[in-house]
This record gives structure tokens, sequence and C-alpha cells, in this order.
């Protein structure tokens, strides 16, 4: 079964080879009428990467989903093609991330071998979390970009810290709630027909609530945190199985949205900008314009790559890489990213529901919730289902932060799957021992 898998995968990573290196081509003949001169060197490199990744999976967690590999790599050679036709030098530093992150896969799947040895750290990790998601706001360390205190500077290297404290956390929040999921679970009574638990144990969200208030006030960042609330909750929903939690953290959110809204005029301005872009087309709203122009003009099969105007949108590399995407491919290109992003969180929720040990079944459903809600937001932040919130598109945007911490998270989750299967195959074989 486990070979069957690694070799479904390889010919699965074979494909995207050849998806990114055809993008790529049809992006530079789009651009310039001209095949790009480095093609042969761009598709070795293609290969070398994507086989790296494979022989790691294949040597260090071979019984793990065959699935979740292709499709990452997918994503982030279409960001890549698109962030090459906007800017030839970001795709040089999207390319030299792109190898780090893979180096980052392979290391965590070489140097955690079993992911409950996590599950000891769960303080220390915790520790390190919040560090993480203070560093911005440490005085000649973090630094203000576009209005959000999110970034970390050491000496000629900017990155956002946030980005692996969301996995940390993750790690945390999912090894805490199983070490205390049965006192949670603990209610005194019913009020309108929903389980109440009791006060001292709702400790844990009304934290979670006040740090994502701290977040989004001290750093601006909605994005983030929108995010670690999130991932909180949906780990303490799934755990406990009590509505709830569910209602006191809608409520919590809610009078939390308001507040900000009512005292903090950034929060205020995303939302005008959110509502009224088209009030102030050439100041505020000038992004989010540009970017409701941009898939109007995509229509259903897009100008073609290469073709567009994306460039004419602020930062579209990062907040707004699937507006060119719509434009250039149209709603079939972005419907075909929405769908390999359903097919990932697919493959995580699998993973979670096979896993037989709590904490890796809260950890596989709390990375899975990361990296879906993510990609909700900011999707969501580009058509005006939501305001903008300013996280990256996993995989796809530009970014070294975000694409390192997307590749150690993928990691995770194939550690997790190949430890769930391993299981499960020890299972049958004593359960058929004792028949």
């Amino acid at each position: 079964m486990k070979s069957r898998n690694r070799n479904v995968e390889f010919f699965l990573l074979l494909f995207v080879a050849i998806l990114v290196v055809t993008g790529y081509v049809l992006a530079s003949l789009g651009r310039s009428s001209s095949i790009p001169a480095n093609i042969v060197p761009f598709l070795v490199g293609i290969l070398l990467l994507l086989l790296i990744a494979h022989l790691a999976v294949r040597k260090f967690a071979p019984r793990a989903d065959y699935s979740l590999l292709p499709l990452a790599g997918l994503l982030n050679g279409i960001g890549y093609f698109v962030i090459a036709r906007l800017d030839k030098d970001l795709a040089g530093l999207q390319a030299t991330w792109t190898l780090i992150g893979v180096g980052a896969f392979v290391a965590t799947l070489v140097f955690i071998p079993q992911i409950r040895r996590l599950e000891q750290y769960r303080y220390v990790l915790m520790t390190i979390g919040v560090v993480f998601l203070i560093m911005p706001l440490i005085p000649g360390f973090g630094r203000e970009i576009n209005g959000a205190r999110i970034w970390v500077s050491l000496g000629s290297i900017n990155f956002q810290p946030g980005e692996f404290a969301k996995i940390v956390l993750a790690v945390f929040f999912s090894a805490y709630i199983v070490e205390k999921r049965d006192v949670l679970a603990v209610s005194t009574g019913r009020r309108f027909a929903v389980a109440v638990p009791e006060l001292r144990h709702i400790g844990p969200i009304l934290l979670a609530w006040g740090v994502s208030l701290l977040v989004m006030v001290a750093e601006k960042d909605l994005g983030s945190s929108l995010l670690f609330f999130t991932l909180f909750v949906a780990l303490l929903w799934i755990s406990t199985g009590k509505a709830s939690y569910l209602v006191m953290s809608a409520i919590l959110f809610f009078g939390g949205a308001l507040l900000a809204w009512s005292q903090f005029s950034h929060v205020q301005e995303r939302v005008d900008i959110w509502i009224r872009p088209f009030n102030d087309p050439t100041g505020d709203g000038y992004q989010i314009v540009q970017s409701s122009f941009a898939l109007a003009e995509g229509g259903l099969t897009g100008t073609g790559l290469g073709v567009g105007n994306p460039e004419n949108i602020p930062a579209v590399e990062t907040d707004f890489i699937l507006a060119a995407i719509g434009e250039e491919l149209g709603l079939i290109g972005t419907t075909a990213v929405l769908i390999l992003f359903l097919l990932m969180v697919g493959s995580g929720l699998k993973i979670s529901l096979t896993s037989i040990r709590p904490f890796e079944k809260l950890l596989s459903a709390g990375l899975t919730t990361l990296l879906g809600f993510q990609a909700f937001i900011i999707i969501a932040g580009v058509v005006r289902l939501l305001p903008l919130t300013g996280v990256t598109l996993p995989f796809v945007s530009y970014g070294g932060s975000s694409l390192l911490a997307n590749w150690i998270l993928l990691a995770l989750l194939l550690r997790i799957s190949h430890e769930s299967h391993r299981g499960q195959i020890g299972e049958s074989s004593s359960m058929a021992g004792e028949k």
C-alpha cells in the first residue's frame, strides 16, 4: 500500500511539473512573445525540488497521504509563474524561499520522527508562540509596513514571526485541550437548550479572545487575530462537541469586532473601504477597485497569461494575487485554485478523522483549520465578502515567511498521516492476532 501511494504521488508530481512549466512558458509568451531562455534550467529545478520532497516523504513518512504534496506543489508553482509574470526580481526571491521551504519540509520530517513528542513540550511551545506574537512590538526589532506592525527586522532580513506563531500555538492549543478536555466538557446546566460549562472553565476562550484583540489593536493585524481566535475555538468545539462554546465564541467575536470598530480608526477605515470602495476610487479604495476591475476583465476564461494588467493593483503579488489569477485565467482558473484548496482541506480533515490518538486528531484538525481558514479570509477579502485582512494566500502569495511556515505545516500533516496509517495497521494486526 505504501509503495503504491508513493508511486501515485510521484506521477502526480510529474504532472504538476508539466503544468507549472507550461504556465511559465505561456506567461512569457503573453508578455514578450518569446519562450524564456532559462526554460531548461527552470524545468530541471522544478523537477529536482519536487523529487527531493517526494524522496523525503518516501523515506521518512511512506504511509502518508499521497495527495497533499502534489496539491501544495501545484499551488506553489501557480503562485511562482504568476509572480514571475509580475516581477522577475520577486520571482527570484520566491524561488529561493521555495528552496528553503522544501528544505524546512524535509528537516521537519527528519527531526520530528514522532509527532507525539511535541505534546510533551506544550508550555515551552506556548512561550515560544507568545514571544513570536509580541516580537513585532519590541522597539528596534519590529517594523510597520503598509500600516501593520507585523514585521521583524534582523539585519537585512525581514520576516513575519506570526506565520510561525500560528503553527506553534496550534500545537500548544491541541496539547492543552487534550489535557483538559474532560474538565472543559463539564456542564453545570442548560440555557435555551444549550449546555453551559462552568464559568472557570471558559477562561481559555476569554484568554484567546483577549489575545486576539491585543494583536489586532497593537499590531493592526486583523487577519492574524481572527485566525488565532478561530483556531482555538475550532479545536475547543471539535474536542468537546459543545455548541455552547460556539455560541459564546460568536458573542465574544462580534462584541470584540464592534468594540474595535468603535474605538480604533484603522478598523473603521478597513470597514469603510470594504463597504464603499468606489467613494474614493483613486485613494483608499484604489486597491479594491482595481482588483474588482481585474476580476471583471478576466470573465470566464481570462485574458491569457501575460496579457492582462494585474500590475495596476497595488501589492498584487501578496494580498491580491488571486485577482491577478482571476484576470488572466478567468473564473475557470480561479475556481481551479479554490478546488485545490478544498482538496487540501479535505485531505487534512481525512487525516484528522483517521487519526487514533486525540493529540494527533486535534493537531491535524487545527493545522487544516489554519490552512483552510487563512485561504478563505484572504479570498473573501479579494472578492469583498469580508474586509481585507492582509494575510497571504497559502503557497501562492509572494512571501518567504508564509511559504516557509506552510511547508512546515504540510510536513506536520504528512507526519500525522503516516503515523495514523501505521497505527491502524498495528491495531489490525493486533486484532488478527487475538483471533
